[in-house]
């Protein structure tokens, strides 16, 4: 029904404004309404604890509505087990709703589809996969490590109209970044960077281009940003705006993986200075799988990675990388300019991969982005 994609559609959109709030839980929406009526309606945010079913549920009552034979729309199947609240489907039972519209189920193998028949068998209607591919674009990283148990990696790339990362580095100026797009694109980054958990590159961006990989959005978040950078040796230098930024009371934090025979002295430099050194092992590079289970162990869902053309390839030789987003300036720089990433066909077969294409403008600039990986499981659709 027209109603239930417009009351659904009011879901998601509470579930996405949540952005920055959730993880390591789920981004989820939720509206309670009689007919076209809202009822209540909320989303879930990791502090405060209530899941968006609560949050709605009580928002209702705090308007004084009885909210007995009404529908709820949720975003992501109703939890039925018991974690740090109560089963949400259980609440929805002993409220009296009559009618749940879920977009999708839980891609959790322990949990999914058990929310469902616990309010199949009250005798409450449910329906599944209004929205679907929508919510489950919300929750692909929370998909992806609850089945996996590694980050969900979305590689960023800012290109030339040639598929170039950037100039001849002979005829840049060192420690400056080289901007290919406009205002337009950089803004969509910055909002890219506040879904995440995480922002990943390499050192040699670090010495090429010193930048600070913020979210400069202004939008809340529950934790800072973890700004990671791989670096073998630990080269980053103490001045680096990373390092400097730690001692200016920002919001964000600093990780360096560095490899067995980076320099004690550099590192306990750097530690001194709010630095999180951590050592990982590889033949040369860092084995990023190993990085990928450190972060998957400290609770990031989401990867971000906005690197030069070494690490963009070692993360597309591991095939880690889940979804890409190239966005393309009407600038062109020609054969002799950085590549995407080294060794690789470069980003135009890389498109060829991708699933779920969407195209969008920037100003002037193009975006192209779609998954490589699907992190929903198969048989994680119910009617």
């Amino acid at each position: 029904m027209l109603q239930d994609e417009i009351l659904m559609q009011r879901a998601l959109f509470l579930a996405e404004a949540s952005a920055g709030l959730a993880s390591p839980n789920p981004t989820v929406g939720c509206v309670i309404a009689r007919g076209s009526q809202i009822l209540g309606e909320g989303a879930h945010a990791y502090d405060q604890l209530d899941h968006a079913e609560i949050v709605a549920l009580k928002q209702a009552a705090a308007h004084g509505h009885d909210v007995r034979g009404a529908t709820a729309y949720v975003t992501l199947e109703p939890c039925s087990h018991h974690g740090r609240t109560g089963p949400c489907a259980d609440a929805l039972i002993a409220a009296g709703i009559a009618r749940c519209v879920v977009a999708t189920a839980d891609a959790n193998p322990a949990v999914r589809g058990r929310g469902l028949a616990r309010l199949r068998g009250a005798g409450i209607e449910v329906e599944v996969g209004i929205s679907e591919a929508r919510a489950r674009r919300l929750n692909d990283a929370f998909a992806l490590s609850i089945t996996q148990h590694r980050p969900f990696v979305t590689l960023k790339a800012a290109l030339s109209v040639d598929g170039r990362l950037a100039p001849p580095p002979a005829s840049r100026t060192a420690s400056e970044p080289f901007w290919l797009t406009g205002a337009e694109a950089r803004a969509e980054v910055q909002q890219m960077r506040h879904r995440s958990d995480a922002i990943l590159t390499g050192i040699g961006t670090v010495l090429a281009d010193d930048p600070a990989m913020t979210d400069r959005t202004g939008l809340p978040r529950r934790r800072p940003l973890m700004r990671v950078v791989l670096d073998t040796q630990l080269r980053t230098p103490i001045a680096a705006k990373l390092v400097q930024s730690l001692q200016q009371n920002r919001q964000e934090d600093l990780c360096i993986f560095c490899g067995k025979t980076a320099s004690p002295d550099r590192r306990a430099r750097l530690e001194n200075l709010g630095v999180k050194v951590t050592t990982v092992g590889g033949d040369g590079r860092l084995d990023l799988i190993e990085v990928l289970a450190h972060l998957h162990a400290a609770r990031f869902l989401s990867v971000l990675v906005e690197a030069g053309s070494a690490v963009n390839a070692a993360f597309l030789q591991r095939d880690v990388v889940d979804a890409a987003v190239l966005f393309y300036s009407e600038i062109e720089l020609g054969e002799g300019a950085v590549p995407f990433a080294e060794g690789t066909a470069g980003p135009f077969v890389l498109e060829e991969r991708m699933r779920d294409v969407r195209k969008r403008a920037f100003g002037a600039d193009v975006c192209v982005s779609g998954l490589l990986h699907d992190p929903w499981p198969r048989g994680s659709d119910f009617s």
